[in-house]
């Protein structure tokens, strides 16, 4: 390898793009076609890295099996960061094999990581936890220690351990100094405020408040009876009742827990539950069934009682009944929260993160296109879509599993 090639290569790990780019701008070898896409995905210019990493792999051919697959790993970093969670996952896990089959240890970890994050992203925690099991950092340079630490913090926050993700954070922390890479630090920072942001907010007797992350741990941890929405669950005495699938059933339970100790007129039940404005006597006879539906699901947790106006709340054991609801109410929320990342996504991306279909996915967008939440730029597949982020909270730590859209 030549001077100039060694230089920039050096310069791209120190996180220095501009320096590797002024030693191989002008060239259009492997090497230097490899060099300039990390270069440029570094600068931020994903279509670029992407079309110069395609050409770079191309050139190398199959002679060249570990340059080739370094060029893989590199394609599939950037489409990750461009939320293409599309690509195919079987070419970074060959790419990932051959690294290891030629001893190219720390490329091969990478490409681990990138699979365990994209795991993170589409809410497969699970399969994550066991791809990253395999890995030891302890042997890895302080940037690949401190991505490896990052993805522990990112799967205890998913998990609601934030003692354990800010164990993690504070070793990414001292890992990223080690390394020196700006762009990396700043990462690391960005992963340490969002335990700080609220992430929720708590109804409870007719006020809300936000809550942090650690708050809502505390919260799930305690004896309260909480209808999640973040979720669209139900727990109370360390039993947890999906209601998932059920959006009647959810809708009720949460205005019986907004109105808790209180009672729910039958009239506001059946507006949260099928969205009309009038009550008739069929609206009225259906309320009547779901919400016996209701007593069935949640019969070992609290009982919906009727009153002279409508339905209350009765929890069987717990003295406290809250709701814990997402920052914003809104229609398309799933779809909010997962853009509230700063990033630009394709649809195909959020369809795979929501666990919904493309097409439901897009209908939200256009929606919330035309009120001017969210916005595109490209065309055809190379389109995204991004908002900007909502000052003072998170939301994507609450939607661990795919959330269905409608």
């Amino acid at each position: 390898m030549d001077s100039l090639i060694t230089a920039a290569a050096r310069a791209l790990a120190a996180g220095d793009p501009l320096g590797a780019l002024n030693r191989v701008a002008l060239r259009d070898d492997a090497p230097a076609l490899a060099l300039r896409g990390i270069a440029m995905a570094q600068l931020g210019d994903l279509v670029r890295a992407k079309a110069l990493l395609r050409r770079a792999a191309r050139a190398f051919g199959p002679k060249e099996p570990v340059p080739r697959a370094r060029c893989v790993v590199a394609e599939a970093d950037v489409a990750l960061a461009s939320r293409d969670l599309g690509w195919p996952a079987k070419a970074l896990e060959a790419a990932r094999a051959t690294l290891e089959e030629h001893g190219d240890r720390v490329n091969a970890a990478y490409a681990r990581y990138l699979e365990v994050r994209r795991l993170l992203l589409i809410g497969r925690i699970d399969e994550a936890e066991r791809t990253l099991a395999a890995l030891d950092p302890s042997p890895f340079p302080p940037a690949l220690k401190t991505a490896h630490a990052l993805v522990v913090a990112g799967m205890a926050m998913r998990r609601l351990r934030t003692k354990a993700a800010r164990a993690a954070l504070a070793r990414a922390e001292r890992a990223a100094r080690r390394a020196g890479i700006p762009a990396l630090t700043a990462e690391v920072e960005s992963a340490v405020l969002v335990l700080n942001t609220p992430a929720a907010r708590l109804i409870a007797r007719g006020k809300e408040r936000p809550l942090r992350l650690a708050e809502v741990e505390a919260l799930l941890a305690s004896d309260a009876f909480v209808v999640d929405a973040c979720r669209h669950v139900v727990r109370a005495s360390r039993t947890t009742v999906s209601l998932a699938r059920r959006p009647v059933l959810f809708a009720l339970a949460r205005a019986l827990g907004e109105a808790w100790p209180g009672d729910v007129a039958r009239d506001t039940l059946v507006a949260r539950a099928f969205g009309s404005t009038r009550a008739d006597e069929s609206h009225r006879a259906r309320l009547r069934v779901e919400v016996g539906r209701l007593r069935v699901m949640l019969r070992t947790l609290a009982n919906v009682s009727a009153t002279k106006r409508g339905f209350a709340l009765m929890p069987r054991r717990a003295r406290e009944v809250v709701v814990l609801a997402q920052p914003v109410d809104e229609e398309h929320a799933p779809v909010l929260a997962i853009l509230a990342d700063g990033e630009s996504w394709s649809s195909s991306g959020l369809a795979l993160a929501l666990g919904t279909s493309q097409r439901s996915v897009q209908r939200a967008l256009d929606s919330l296109a035309a009120t001017g939440k969210v916005q595109s730029f490209g065309r055809a597949r190379a389109r995204r879509w991004t908002t900007p982020p909502v000052a003072g909270f998170t939301t994507t730590l609450l939607l661990p599993a795919p959330v269905p859209i409608h």
